[in-house]
């Protein structure tokens, strides 16, 4: 007998041809299928000795190269050079350096409702905000389901983030996600699907969706979800895909293992210590921190919406003559955008480097790993120990509005107080 099912149990089920619940393991067709330049190489060798050099659906298999991009070393030079030269032999689309960051690339040209995705990163949860089943598998995983466009999974059980009230000024959704993940753990929510609704995400923007999916594996999650709206179908409108929305949501009466309720008309500033993205405090508790360097960008952070927070608070000023400050678009899109409407001219006034769109300082590969004690505060979404390069450095994670308040201070500020 058919029973009510969550969002996770829907978007897996259309793609399984039957009825499946949590619990259930199933195969499943997969829609998108993407790689980066970290993990990338690894998923090619490993179809190399399958003898499964192919893609099943080239044109929605992509490979990005953003996580070392300009490369910074010629080892990743050649694995870059790998990564072109399959996607010549299969067809796959190559997302180039300086196109952007995986994870903004999908959810603005390759993903749409009701999809699978799967990718080998753990960010990919991100386009689970367009109401698509999107999670983060190992290479090999990923591989496979490239050559053979099917994957399986174990259906995971789903907690109901109910989100009410009105967010007070100055605060935003990169807030009520570390509020989250500090109250229920990074492992609170091994493999389960978040399922956000409730009065406040019918009003959230996209890219507040898109910050919130994209942090759910900080909770241990499989990924993050929301039902598909308004909101959604004007977006991919706005990306030219609008053919391609559906309405996705869950059925009334399905069953959740948990159901989380948050208000966010008291939520503060919040901030995630050093070295684990659940310990967490509000801004007040840790302001005066002195801050060597802050990041503004990521996947978590980096759309034109959290570009125009960093610019309003930062127009006119300049940064602490003792803090730098990064900033890093997150695609080539939102980085031409920026230009158009003056945010990279007046951040360059302000003192930042900004550099070309991609991963950067976040995977601490290049372009800002910190020194020996040094301090970063960061619109990324780890703060693991040697994160950025340096297990001596530490790193504390905020909202753009608390990074660009603390750029021109010189120490974790309060937004409310600038602004």
């Amino acid at each position: 007998m058919d029973r009510p099912q969550t969002l996770a149990e829907k978007i897996i089920s259309s793609k399984a041809g039957k009825k499946v619940y949590a619990g259930d393991i199933t195969l499943v067709d997969v829609d998108v299928t993407a790689v980066q330049d970290g993990t990338g190489p690894l998923a090619v060798q490993q179809l190399e000795k399958m003898n499964l050099v192919k893609a099943a659906n080239p044109k929605r298999t992509v490979l990005f190269i953003d996580h070392a991009a300009p490369s910074p070393q010629k080892e990743l030079s050649n694995a870059h050079m790998m990564l072109r030269k399959f996607s010549k032999e299969t067809g796959a689309q190559l997302s180039e350096a300086g196109e952007g960051v995986c994870h903004q690339r999908l959810v603005e040209t390759y993903v749409n409702p009701g999809d699978i995705l799967i990718g080998a990163d753990s960010h990919t949860c991100t386009s689970g905000a367009l109401g698509a089943f999107a999670t983060g598998m190992g290479s090999t995983d990923v591989s496979v389901g490239i050559a053979l466009g099917k994957t399986w999974f174990r259906v995971p059980e789903t907690y109901r983030i109910n989100v009410t009230g009105e967010f007070p000024k100055h605060v935003y959704a990169k807030d009520l996600i570390l509020h989250l993940i500090g109250l229920i753990g990074a492992d609170g929510a091994t493999y389960k699907a978040l399922e956000f609704g409730g009065e406040t995400v019918d009003k959230m923007s996209m890219a507040d969706r898109f910050t919130l999916a994209n942090m759910a594996v900080e909770a241990g999650a499989k990924a993050g979800l929301f039902a598909t709206d308004k909101t959604t179908e004007n977006y991919l409108k706005e990306r030219g895909r609008g053919e391609f929305f559906k309405v996705i949501k869950p059925d009334e009466g399905a069953n959740y293992e948990r159901v989380i309720d948050i208000d966010v008309s008291n939520l503060e500033p919040t901030i995630s210590k050093p070295h684990t993205v659940d310990n967490t405090c509000t801004v007040s508790e840790i302001e005066g921190t002195h801050v060597d360097q802050v990041f503004i960008g990521t996947c978590t952070n980096g759309r034109i919406e959290d570009l125009e927070i960093a610019a309003k608070i930062l127009e006119g000023k300049t940064r602490h003559p003792d803090t730098r400050l990064i900033i890093v678009p997150a695609s080539k899109d939102v980085y031409i955008e920026a230009l158009e409407k003056g945010y990279i001219e007046t951040f360059v006034k302000a003192g930042a480097a900004v550099m070309a769109p991609g991963c950067g300082p976040c995977v601490g590969v290049h372009q800002g790993a910190l020194g020996d004690g040094e301090v970063c505060l960061a619109t990324q979404n780890r703060n693991f120990q040697g994160r950025m390069g340096n297990p001596e450095g530490f790193i504390y994670l905020s909202s753009p509005a608390v990074a660009a308040a603390t750029a021109v201070a010189g120490k974790i500020t309060d937004p409310r107080k600038v602004i």
